[in-house]
C-alpha cells in the first residue's frame, strides 16, 4: 500500500521558506521574525504587513495592527483571498520566485490587501477608517482604490503604481492589471459610473477604462487603450480609442500575461 505523504499548507510553506531565508541571510532574520515568524496565523502576519505598510510610526502599527488582526479573526474569507491573490502572482509574475517575495515585497498584493480590509469596514459602516486606509494605500504605495469597489479573488496586480479603481467599479475573479491603469467614470456623474471587469480579462499597462461599461470575460485590453465602450467577451482592443482587433490567444488572458495579440485577418 502506498503511504500518503501530506501536502504542506500554504501557510507552513511560506514560514518554512522564511526560516530558510533567515539562516541563508542573517541581516534579514529581524524582519522576517517581525514579518512571519512571529504570528501564529496567514491573517496575523498579514494584518501585520499591511499596518506596517501603511503606519507612519510605531504606535501607529501596533494600533492598525490590532484591528486588522481582529478583522482577519472574524472574516476568514479575508485570508482565503489573500492567498489566491498570493499565488496569482507567484504564477503570473516572473519578478517573483516565491510566496515569500511576494508577501514581503510586491507591493500590488500589499494595497489589495489593504483595500480588502478598507472594504470589510466599509461593508461595516466604519467610514472614516476604510477612507485612512484608501488615502494611505495612495500615499505610500501609489495605488488609489475606492473600499466600496468589489474585487474578486486571484487578482495579480503587476508593478502596481498609478493604478487607479473607482466606487462603483467592479472586477471579477483571475484578473490581471498592469501599472497606471485607470477604472474610472467620465465626469461628475453619480450613481453607478464605474466600469465592470469580468473573469480573466487582463488590462495593460496605461489603459484607461471609463465609464459604467463592461470589459467582458476573458477580454484582452492592450497597453495605452482608452476605452469608452462595452467590450465583448473573449475579444482584444487596442488604441484610443479601443477597438477591436482580435481574438486572445487564451480563454483568460490574464493567466498566461500575453501582451502581443493577432489582428483578424
Amino acid at each position: 500500500m502506498t503511504r500518503m505523504i501530506p501536502t504542506p499548507s500554504p501557510w507552513n510553506e511560506i514560514r518554512a521558506q522564511a526560516e530558510h531565508a533567515s539562516t541563508r541571510e542573517p541581516a534579514l532574520s529581524a524582519i522576517l521574525q517581525h514579518a512571519l515568524l512571529a504570528h501564529e496565523s496567514f491573517g496575523t502576519a498579514l494584518a501585520h504587513r499591511v499596518a506596517q505598510g501603511l503606519a507612519s510610526g510605531t504606535q501607529q502599527e501596533a494600533a492598525l495592527a490590532e484591528r486588522f488582526a481582529l478583522l482577519h479573526r472574524e472574516e476568514p474569507a479575508l485570508a482565503e483571498a489573500a492567498w489566491q491573490d498570493l499565488q496569482a502572482t507567484v504564477s503570473r509574475d516572473p519578478a517573483f520566485e516565491s510566496m515569500l517575495e511576494v508577501f514581503l515585497f510586491s507591493k500590488g498584493f500589499l494595497a489589495l490587501q489593504a483595500y480588502r480590509l478598507a472594504h470589510r469596514l466599509h461593508l461595516d459602516g466604519n467610514r472614516l477608517l476604510s477612507m485612512f486606509i484608501q488615502s494611505r494605500s495612495n500615499e505610500r504605495l501609489a495605488i488609489d482604490i475606492n473600499p466600496a469597489s468589489r474585487i474578486g479573488r486571484g487578482i495579480m496586480f503587476d508593478h502596481g503604481s498609478g493604478i487607479v479603481i473607482g466606487e462603483t467599479a467592479v472586477v471579477g475573479d483571475n484578473v490581471s492589471i498592469l501599472q497606471g491603469v485607470t477604472l474610472g467614470g467620465t465626469g461628475k456623474e453619480c450613481g453607478d459610473r464605474h466600469p465592470k471587469v469580468r473573469c480573466g480579462v487582463m488590462i495593460g499597462a496605461g489603459a484607461k477604462i471609463l465609464g459604467n461599461i463592461e470589459i467582458g470575460e476573458g477580454a484582452k485590453v492592450g497597453a495605452g487603450s482608452v476605452v469608452l465602450a462595452d467590450v465583448a467577451a473573449h475579444t482584444t482592443v487596442v488604441g484610443n480609442p479601443a477597438r477591436r482587433v482580435g481574438t486572445p490567444r487564451h480563454e483568460q488572458p490574464a493567466l498566461d500575461m500575453d501582451q502581443s495579440f493577432d489582428q483578424d485577418s
